[in-house]
């Protein structure tokens, strides 16, 4: 049986794609453990998570465009989100959700570069 898969716009993936390499840097979680479909452990999930919230938050996306950005449902990306926004009451997540937001709002605000061919 496939599993469903809601169609992403470009421009929403490569904004996920943005919030997930911010928070593996920052945390030296590889993307690509990020990225994996399966159910992940520890760090790495913690990690998934602040990645979702920073796309709710930077971007200011709904629920379910976090979720079909990640791969994920609704319900999971509402999850992530309440845990990372409990996480801010802990002063070392809140700097470095508002270091990332500040980061991810630069690199989107930044003048578009046309390359030549």
């Amino acid at each position: 049986m496939e599993t469903y898969r809601v169609p992403v716009r470009r421009e929403d993936r490569v904004r996920a794609v943005l919030a997930l390499e911010l928070v593996s840097a920052s945390t030296g979680v590889p993307k690509e453990r990020l990225e994996m479909r399966s159910r992940l452990e520890g760090r790495a999930c913690r990690a998934r998570w602040l990645a979702m919230y920073l796309a709710y938050v930077t971007f200011g996306w709904p629920m379910d465009r976090v979720g079909h950005a990640f791969g994920l449902n609704r319900s999971t990306a509402a999850a992530a989100c309440r845990w990372a926004e409990d996480g801010r009451d802990r002063p070392v997540i809140d700097d470095l959700l508002d270091r990332l937001e500040v980061c991810a709002r630069a690199v989107l605000e930044a003048p578009s570069c046309e390359l030549p061919a």
